[in-house]
């Protein structure tokens, strides 16, 4: 997930029931009549779920269970307040840790490599589904809630409910992970600005097209032009037509890996993600990785990718702060709520809370944002049919490697913190969706004009094609770490694009062989192919009816084009599909 927590990095760690803990009817009583609202369940809809619980809890009554997630406003919830009502429910004693996502991963690896278990559960990006499918060290939650788990699985989770399980099912069709939280990076501009007669007037005398949401990055690129270079200065204060960041530094990496290029047009078809070749430019022929690099197959060092990175370090120098090319992502988050950012092509969701805060210089004296969020805009080499963005999907986990009575307990955990009982109050809390039912329901509909667009995109068809990494990298945490240290080498100017993301591939390509010389993932484990010309690869793409690696466009800025936002969201559904429960 984006690793992150702005305001706050420090550690948590919440035990709740230092004296024995009893299941109590009578507590869940009270935490559904002050906590556990608004509620897409009636009051006794909630505490029919919660007695489940309290009966299900009832042979590990007093187990002191240990679960861990990354620090964000969702996660501090949980851990604050839902594992103390879990705690005084259920009598299981919860101690729910919050540490950095880096932690997490670090931690996971270790329990995963010694077998001693570290955490009862975790909650773990859903990037690394094609990791835990091939290490056959994560439990298979379709099998666990079907066997051995089946006693404590609640009748009520409705698995379908879940807007992400696509994103946590391995390419056996097995769920692996159980999204808790999910956000997606999408496109944020300045409405009051968009909408000024004067500067849309200028615009199009300038450009011949209307100023408005960017289709393309050609339309993306002359907002940014036009705003840094033209208007220059808004009410007295310096504006700028871009935000992004360039910190050689781990966070640099999340950037990249969080789908820009598929945005720009790198990979395949296909969602959640596309095959053969995906976001990343990992060629995946049944369930085998095959190659990274364009000589096998793959994308990484192709032509849209390069012109993806090209981009980034063209629009950061050309039309960001100055600063902006020595800041880390959580140095530059903050930045459009200062008021002298026009637009941003690359904003997460999960931000949407500290967005719309009381007396910032982006929110109206009512409370109402003067910004919106939109769908990204594609590059020129993106096609119908292909991702379009990053969508996190924070996901419970259990390992092997931890007790059975254990796992079984931390897993009616997991189930508590997702609960229909309780997933809508906890989604108003973090603004972070996992049910279709939650993003449907009357409050949120209530709440939409104060954020910006968030609810109008999850209820939009367009949500998607905004998707975590998926099957095709089978080591995500060795192959992640590569993207920083390759991209900030062009980020800084010591390698030009291609340069960078031929170093990029072929440090790929040498995870790719070690893990087959190996044979630790079996036969689902990479087996890279021999190396080609890259004409090889495109005749063999165009024959055989695919999109990667594609050739080099003559014309890389195709004329710009843009929707009116008013215009767009009324497109879109206005009501909820079949499946969404609604009160």
């Amino acid at each position: 997930m984006r690793k992150f927590c702005l305001a706050t990095a420090s550690a948590a760690a919440l035990l709740f029931g230092s004296a024995p803990a009893f299941a109590d009817l009578e507590a869940a009583k009270r935490w559904i009549d002050s906590e556990f609202q608004p509620s897409t369940l009636s009051k006794e809809e909630q505490l029919k779920e919660m007695e489940w619980f309290i009966n299900a809890a009832k042979p590990f009554a007093g187990m002191e269970i240990n679960v861990v997630s990354e620090t964000i406003t969702t996660h501090e919830y949980e851990a604050k307040v839902l594992a103390k009502a879990f705690s005084e429910i259920t009598g299981i004693k919860l101690r729910h840790d919050l540490i950095q996502e880096g932690d997490v991963v670090e931690k996971i690896q270790t329990q995963m490599q010694s077998g001693k278990n570290i955490y009862d559960a975790w909650v773990n990006d859903s990037d690394l589904i094609g990791t835990h499918f091939r290490y056959k060290q994560a439990v298979a939650l379709s099998d666990w809630m079907t066997g051995e788990g089946k006693d404590v699985t609640s009748p009520t989770l409705d698995i379908d409910d879940f807007i992400g399980k696509s994103f946590t099912t391995g390419p056996d069709g097995k769920l692996y992970q159980l999204p808790t939280q999910q956000f997606a990076n999408v496109y944020w501009f300045r409405y009051d600005w968009f909408q000024r007669p004067d500067l849309k007037e200028k615009f199009k005398a300038k450009y011949g097209y209307e100023l408005g949401v960017p289709v393309n990055w050609s339309a993306y690129e002359d907002i940014a032009e036009f705003f840094t270079n033209d208007v220059k200065e808004i009410d007295g204060v310096k504006v700028y037509g871009h935000m992004d960041y360039g910190k050689k530094d781990p966070s640099l990496g999340w950037r990249f890996t969080d789908a820009w290029m598929s945005m720009a047009g790198n990979g395949d078809r296909g969602l959640p993600n596309g095959l053969p070749v995906d976001e990343w430019g990992i060629r995946m022929e049944g369930c085998r990785p095959v190659g990274s690099s364009i000589e096998r197959g793959g994308d990484t060092n192709g032509p849209a990718s390069v012109y993806s990175i090209a981009k980034y370090v063209e629009w950061m120098k050309k039309y960001s702060p100055p600063q902006a090319a020595g800041m880390t992502f959580s140095e530059s988050g903050p930045v459009p709520a200062q008021g002298n950012v026009a637009q941003q092509i690359f904003w997460y969701t999960a931000f949407t809370a500290d967005m719309v805060k009381d007396g910032l210089p982006v929110v109206n004296a009512d409370g109402s944002p003067k910004w919106r969020m939109a769908p990204s805009p594609h590059g020129a080499y993106w096609k119908e049919g292909m991702k379009l963005g990053y969508q996190d999907a924070g996901s419970w986990t259990l390992l092997k490697s931890t007790p059975v009575d254990r796992r079984k307990a931390a897993w009616l955990y997991a189930q508590f913190v997702t609960a229909k009982s309780v997933s809508l109050k906890k989604s108003h809390v973090g603004l972070t969706f996992i049910r279709e039912s939650d993003i449907w329901d009357k409050t949120f509909t209530e709440r939409a004009p104060k954020l910006g667009g968030l609810i109008e995109f999850y209820r939009s068809p367009a949500r998607v094609q905004w998707t975590p990494t998926g099957n095709n990298i089978p080591d995500y945490p060795k192959l992640a770490q590569l993207w920083w240290q390759n991209i900030g080498d062009a980020s800084s100017g010591a390698k030009t694009p291609q340069e960078a993301m031929n170093a990029l591939a072929a440090a790929q390509d040498s995870v790719l062989e070690r893990l087959e010389r190996s044979g630790v993932q079996g036969e689902c484990g990479p087996k890279m192919n021999k190396k080609e010309s890259a004409e090889f690869w495109y005749a063999k793409a165009e024959k055989d009816g695919n999109i990667a690696p594609q050739r080099k466009l003559d014309n890389e800025k195709p004329k710009g084009e843009t929707v009116n936002y008013d215009e767009l969201i009324k497109s879109w559904p206005a009501t909820p599909p079949k499946k969404a429960a609604m009160k």
